[in-house]
């Protein structure tokens, strides 16, 4: 069945109407009123599908960036990279589903290819256990992460979870430990590091692979410490008030691009990517080997000196004035 969410019911009656016109146009003939009526109606169809993605509301973001038809990274890394060799294991505890990575290709560039995966239903989810990582598959990261630099690829990351797993088994394998470990390791990592946040970012769920020389987010998704939902929850003590924590938040692509916590903004297709992956899969690659070869221009001193210097000018602050004489 169709996911749809409550703002695009106005396109999908629209749709309907038009689908309902035409199919009755192939069973009957025409007249020229009948054909006016049709055009009508698309170039409506049209004009409210602009309006109504042209101005979501954080929270209509945040809903889209869950949307469950989504792609998600295997099908990014399916349609915007080449020969994807998949590699498990943490060779330490076991091997987490929730977190994908293996050798691959993006346009000619030999790369590691690491990121976070969903499940489409309950089983894969369940497998997956919702694309929320344990510290095995930090742990995994890591070490993908390290053969990358033994051989001298860079390393691309592919950002899509609500966080980290906050089980009792995750935590007894010490799951801070694991997240806090990748975040030093990457900032010392002397290859060209590319992260692409897909849908949800998740607080150090996403930050444990999503320490980089560029961090890039599509339109539609979302890089948040906390959810909107458990913001409102601390905030206001009621889960309702997400839509009013989505906007104080400002964890939209466009808010963080402006704070300059994102470096760009992957357009998707009009309406989110679900509606076009092939597109929006386009798209993604398109910007990832523009960052990752400007990255790659520079010297590895100069890298790592510009690395640390974009993660030291992260946060703003507002200090009161002097009161004037």
């Amino acid at each position: 069945m169709k996911h749809v969410l409550e703002f695009e019911k106005p396109i999908v009656e629209l749709q309907h109407k038009l689908d309902e016109l035409r199919k009755h146009s192939t069973t009957h003939s025409m007249d020229i009123s009948f054909e006016e009526e049709i055009q009508k109606i698309e170039q409506k169809l049209a004009e409210t599908r602009r309006q109504v993605f042209e101005n979501l509301s954080p929270w209509q973001r945040v809903q889209l960036a869950r949307h469950p038809r989504r792609p998600y990274t295997l099908d990014y890394l399916a349609r915007a990279f080449e020969g994807f060799e998949e590699l498990h294991g943490d060779r330490l505890y076991a091997e987490d589903r929730a977190v994908v990575g293996g050798f691959a290709t993006l346009g000619g560039h030999r790369v590691m290819a690491i990121g976070t995966q969903k499940g489409r239903d309950t089983k894969e989810n369940i497998r997956r256990n919702f694309g929320s990582a344990h510290p095995e598959g930090y742990r995994k990261a890591l070490r993908l992460m390290r053969l990358a630099a033994k051989f001298n690829l860079p390393i691309v990351t592919l950002i899509d979870t609500a966080g980290a797993y906050p089980g009792i088994g995750a935590e007894e394998r010490h799951i801070a430990e694991a997240i806090a470990v990748n975040l030093r390791e990457m900032m010392l990592l002397e290859v060209p590091i590319v992260a692409a946040v897909l849908g949800e970012g998740g607080s150090g769920g996403a930050l444990g692979i999503g320490v980089a020389d560029r961090v890039l987010i599509l339109e539609n998704a979302y890089y948040s410490v906390i959810s909107p939902e458990g913001c409102a929850a601390i905030l206001w003590k009621d889960r309702a008030n997400a839509p009013r924590a989505a906007e104080a938040l400002r964890i939209t692509a466009r808010d963080l691009f402006d704070l300059k916590l994102a470096d760009e903004i992957v357009p998707e297709p009009l309406g989110g990517a679900h509606n076009d992956p092939a597109s929006a899969a386009a798209s993604l690659k398109s910007s990832l080997l523009n960052n990752l070869e400007a990255v790659l221009a520079a010297p590895v001193p100069e890298r790592l000196k510009q690395r640390y210097a974009k993660y030291r000018a992260f946060g703003h602050f507002l200090e009161p004035q002097p009161a004037a004489a």
